[in-house]
């Protein structure tokens, strides 16, 4: 079982920059792949970014391409992610989910949200014009 907490959300003007932060704890001496969703009112849960458990290799969904970059850090046993967000743009606005899933390939970069266990409580990005 692993327990997500994110942070770092709140309210910025457009063309702004915002850094989440999202706390893993539990069993995390395994390999996990992990993951950023974003969900807007009265739209489907979106894909935003995701890194591998190794070599931090990411991927990034189109919107967000050349504004984001997702990070990763294990130091002392503690696993946490991050995602640093510039050029906001109103459109950026929704809750933002952080995702793990265990992989057996520390290579592996998972973008569907159906291959996450587990999941964060969110934090609202606000991202006004």
């Amino acid at each position: 079982q692993v327990q997500l907490v994110e942070s770092g959300g709140g309210f910025v003007q457009a063309g702004g920059s915002l850094r989440l932060s999202c706390a893993a704890s539990g069993r995390t001496s395994s390999a996990y792949a992990m993951g950023w969703f974003r969900q807007a009112p009265g739209k489907e849960r979106e894909f935003v970014a995701a890194i591998s458990w190794s070599n931090g290799l990411t991927q990034y969904g189109d919107s967000v391409k050349g504004r984001f970059a997702m990070s990763m850090s294990r130091d002392n046993g503690n696993l946490a992610v991050f995602l640093q967000m510039d050029s906001l743009k109103p459109e950026d606005t929704a809750t933002y989910y952080c995702a793990a899933n265990r992989v057996r390939s520390v290579l592996a970069v998972l973008r569907e949200e159906n291959e996450y266990d587990y999941w964060g409580q969110g934090t609202q990005v606000t991202v006004s014009s």
